[in-house]
């Protein structure tokens, strides 16, 4: 189950900011913990500079989510750039082709429970992930 979904362009710093506030809010409305809290918006804020910077922007979309047992926040980060050539090389520990926090794509995924990615060379990258109430 899950509520609306708020969506937000990516074009720019600007929307970037605009990403950490719309998950911080939905964060607090699902009452995550304010640690939790910190790591979603934290990898969110990466993962929409990598939208921007590496996938020449794109669309964020924030939902609530209800599995039944507890609720959570879902959010899909979507480009239509250049993809990824080296998934195993882009998700090592460390790597970074800078810019970002320095957190990357493996420092984003240990911030969240759910992470999936879905990206090719020529077609984009779409990456979802979900952080739910403990």
């Amino acid at each position: 189950m899950s509520d609306s979904v708020e969506r937000i362009e990516v074009t720019s710093d600007q929307d970037v900011v605009r990403v950490r506030q719309l998950v911080r809010t939905v964060a607090v409305a699902v009452k995550l913990s304010l640690v939790d809290q910190t790591k979603l918006v934290t990898a969110a804020s990466e993962l929409a500079r990598n939208t921007l910077v590496y996938g020449g922007g794109g669309a964020v979309e924030v939902t609530r989510v209800d599995n039944g047992r507890r609720q959570g926040i879902r959010i899909v980060f979507a480009d239509d750039g250049p993809g990824i050539a080296d998934l195993d090389l882009a998700l090592t520990d460390g790597y970074t082709t800078g810019g970002g926090l320095g957190l990357g794509l493996s420092g984003a995924r240990r911030l969240v429970d759910e992470f999936e990615i879905d990206t090719a060379v020529g077609r984009g990258t779409t990456i979802t992930v979900t952080k739910w109430c403990r």
